[in-house]
């Protein structure tokens, strides 16, 4: 079924997501960019705060420790500037005033240190473990179906 798109526009909305683990001192914090459809600024808040609420959940990691992912609220909402979704259309923009030249090549990053081309963090990350028991049990058990241990 395709949306009526006549009177709406696209919103981008940052959503700050906490993820608690027990027994963890430290907190991880997301922060996560969703594209909306709404008539209206209200409507995509409201589309917003359902898009956060819809992600909370409680789960075992495999440590058997409960993690907790609890939606924070909304950091940002903004209407696309280019309107129209193509390849190359400009989302959002933010705006700097008196940047110097050290805090502008800090933003710059190298190809291998941008997320696309990260590699999953090894099992010696000091992040506190936030995978799910139960999916890992999924995935472990469809890739031993898949790939059956020959003897």
């Amino acid at each position: 079924m395709v949306e009526d798109r006549r009177g709406r526009e696209w919103y981008v909305a940052a959503l700050i997501m906490e993820i608690t683990v027990d027994g963890q001192a430290r907190n991880v914090v997301h922060r996560n960019f969703f594209l909306v459809s709404a008539r209206t600024p209200k409507e995509a808040y409201d589309k917003a705060l359902q898009l956060g609420h819809g992600g909370e959940t409680v789960y075992d990691n495999p440590d058997g420790c409960r993690v907790q992912h609890k939606f924070r609220g909304i950091a940002q909402l903004d209407t696309l500037v280019a309107g129209e979704l193509a390849d190359g259309a400009e989302l959002m923009f933010e705006q700097h005033v008196g940047v110097t030249e050290g805090q502008i090549q800090a933003w710059i990053l190298p190809k291998e240190r941008l997320w696309a081309f990260r590699q999953p963090e090894s099992q010696g990350t000091d992040v506190p473990d936030y995978s799910s028991k139960e999916i890992l049990a999924r995935v472990t058990k469809m890739l031993s179906r898949r790939n059956p241990r020959r003897r």
